[in-house]
């Protein structure tokens, strides 16, 4: 990324305070976790909006989609669009959009309005988590790079846990309206805290904009993002399902050959040439995979076969959101002595354990069984996510940051995508067949839970290939991470350590 950043910059020479970088990261925090939990506190509400707007689920699922897809569409610009007007104002203009898209949703007359609105949320917020996070990698010099980037790893945990509590309770205690409303006083917060303290950042001459490659990856990620949850949501012979697919498929090819060849891509796909970062990244997607796909499934247990409130469910929940948030520091300490290997093989260890569990659940299985596994994935989302994610960016160099970050957070809205839909196809499938098996007069519920059993021993299954693949993980070579700007500027090609 051509953008730098004066002042309180990493890599400013002055030593570093732990003090300093508090005021900063506090503000991206604030910002990341507003846009995170709108992720998941709709969820909850969806029964509620469609009685309100006296609709039906299939229009009122549009609520979700349309988010999702204006998140998708908007992640691949957040590069081009820091280098041309700086990060600090492109993230602050970003939350108030959002926060002006939450407060239209809660004003929202009819279900097409509320639909339009989440677009406009959508656009505002998907800026947010690639920005915020370069901005903080940036900010860490790359000896506490591993603390720092835990401590903003917190949020991005706890947030989804923490989401279906605060929003049951506001649905059955107070309004929908307020599950949009409560973005307003946290994006204040945010915005102030922003302007008061995140670092100035110099407005460089941007690259020349790669037009074409700014037309194909909206329409291929957002395609991709539409064609799966179609297919996971209805089926994956539907119309909708294989043109979305499709196009975004196609998109998707035309987009990385484009890039390639451009001389200042939307997305710097050359990275890829770094093995540590290619290795790296597929560990993250595979990890992102089993438990963004299999951590659907636990409330939709407690609520669809053991009766539980979206409330109650929230509560049952805690255990997990708990344990990240003392896993994810002590992952952020560790990874700046040992690195990300140990720390990915236990973490992944745990989580794949904690699944495997949850495979032999029963309709009479105790809350503290449940809530025990819980807790222990969390532990290991805590201990895997962030030095992952750390070791990611590491292994790219420092220059590239800002058109890495979009990257793998395109990627994984596409991986988390694909990983969700597939299970849930996967769960209707499961129990269409125990189904076929039971005798006669048997509970249909029997069936449910062991489809949910085939998910997560599915799940386990995948967090354990990930316990395999990070075996395989190495320490960035130090010229990856720091390259000099006369060896950028003789050969690009260059910039990436082997």
């Amino acid at each position: 990324m051509s953008n730098t950043i004066t002042g309180k910059s990493a890599a400013n020479e002055q030593p570093f305070s732990l003090k300093a970088i508090i005021p900063p990261l506090m503000a991206i925090i604030v910002g990341m976790i507003m846009v995170i939990l709108d992720s998941t506190v709709v969820n909850v509400a969806v029964p509620e909006l469609v009685n309100y707007f006296s609709s039906d689920l299939k229009t009122i699922q549009w609520a979700i989609t349309g988010y999702t897809l204006a998140l998708s569409a908007v992640i691949p610009l957040a590069g081009w669009m820091t280098d041309k007007f700086g990060s600090k104002q492109v993230f602050l203009t970003t939350i108030i959009m959002f926060v002006l898209g939450s407060m239209l949703c809660s004003l929202s007359q009819t279900s097409s309005q509320l639909i339009i609105f989440r677009v406009i949320q959508g656009l505002g917020g998907g800026m947010v988590a690639p920005i915020g996070m370069a901005m903080v990698f940036r900010l860490a010099p790359p000896e506490r790079r591993g603390t720092i980037m835990g401590m903003l790893g917190i949020p991005m945990l706890l947030a989804p846990a923490l989401g279906p509590v605060l929003s049951g309770w506001l649905v059955e205690y107070v309004s929908w309206h307020w599950i949009f409303l409560i973005n307003l006083p946290i994006g204040i917060v945010g915005v102030i805290l922003g302007v008061k303290y995140l670092p100035k950042t110099d407005k460089n001459k941007a690259p020349h904009l790669d037009l074409i490659g700014m037309i194909l990856a909206p329409i291929a990620f957002a395609s991709l993002a539409y064609g799966v949850n179609q297919g996971g949501g209805t089926s994956w012979s539907s119309a909708g399902a294989i043109w979305g697919l499709t196009i975004g498929g196609t998109a998707l090819v035309l987009f990385i050959i484009v890039e390639l060849r451009h001389k200042h891509p939307l997305l710097e796909l050359r990275v890829f040439r770094s093995s540590d970062f290619t290795r790296g990244i597929i560990l993250s997607w595979v990890t992102q995979a089993a438990l963004f796909g299999s951590m659907l499934f636990v409330p939709l247990y407690l609520q669809q076969i053991r009766g539980y409130t979206p409330l109650e469910t929230g509560l049952i929940l805690l255990p997990q959101a708990l344990s990240t948030g003392i896993g994810m520091p002590l992952g952020g300490r560790l990874f700046d002595k040992i690195g990300a290997r140990p720390l990915a093989f236990v973490g992944l260890s745990i989580i794949s354990t904690a699944l495997y569990l949850l495979s032999g659940i029963t309709v009479d299985t105790g809350l503290p069984v449940i809530m025990m596994c819980l807790a222990l994935m969390g532990l290991g989302m805590g201990l895997t996510m962030m030095p992952v994610n750390t070791h990611v960016l590491n292994s790219a160099p420092r220059e590239w940051v800002g058109r890495v970050t979009p990257l793998t957070t395109a990627a994984q809205q596409v991986v988390v995508s694909f990983a969700v839909a597939g299970m849930t196809g996967y769960l209707t499938s499961q129990i269409d067949f125990h189904k076929s098996g039971l005798k006669e007069g048997s509970n249909p519920i029997i069936a449910a839970v062991q489809g949910f059993n085939d998910v997560f021993l599915l799940a386990s299954f995948i967090a354990m290939t990930g316990v395999v693949l990070s075996l395989i993980l190495r320490k960035p070579k130090m010229q990856s991470m720091n390259i000099s700007q006369e060896t950028k500027k003789a050969d690009p090609a260059m910039m990436i350590g082997h």
